[in-house]
């Protein structure tokens, strides 16, 4: 694997419900709804997730961490992708780079920017330098255009842990 570099992309979207807390990458935002999901559904962290466990082939979050598994009923999703970071450096890669785009019409999330990047990098173990994390609205458009539901799309980047180079 000498001087690999990968990439995988995430992609998660999560309906919204009343009584339900609002999570996105490991932050409680106040709002009248909350994402629908067996974890705590933040929808920024699943699609992180994805993009890491992609990057280094190790398919996705359901197959390490299944809905259908009672163990994953509420769990805490930052912690989850932490988990995930183990695996692939186990596989022999280093994480270096995360980037994502929230896709919200509402709540306005950009005030929350810096505590999510705060909780990605250190989920992953990488400065914050390593995380970006953009937000964008559907203008109306589509069932998060009317408020319906919240999107992510993310990419994670890896490279061939110094041991293996």
């Amino acid at each position: 694997m000498n001087g690999v570099a990968r990439n995988g992309i995430g992609f998660d979207t999560h309906r919204l419900v009343p009584e339900r807390p609002l999570v996105i990458g490991g932050v409680t935002i106040e709002h009248d709804f909350g994402l629908a999901g067996h974890s705590d559904a933040d929808v920024l962290a699943h699609a992180v997730t994805d993009a890491l466990l992609g990057a280094a082939a190790l398919g996705d979050i359901g197959m390490h961490f299944p809905d259908t598994d009672p163990a994953f009923s509420g769990a805490d999703s930052i912690e989850l992708l932490a988990r995930a970071a183990v695996l692939v450096r186990e596989r022999g890669f280093e994480p270096v780079n995360v980037d994502a785009t929230v896709i919200a019409e509402r709540p306005m999330l950009g005030p929350h920017r810096e505590p999510m990047v705060a909780n990605l990098a250190k989920a992953l173990a990488l400065g914050i330098g390593g995380v970006n994390v953009k937000f964008t609205r559907g203008e109306g458009m589509g069932y998060v255009g009317r408020g319906e539901g919240i999107a992510v799309l993310a990419t994670a980047s890896v490279v061939a842990a110094a041991a293996e180079r």
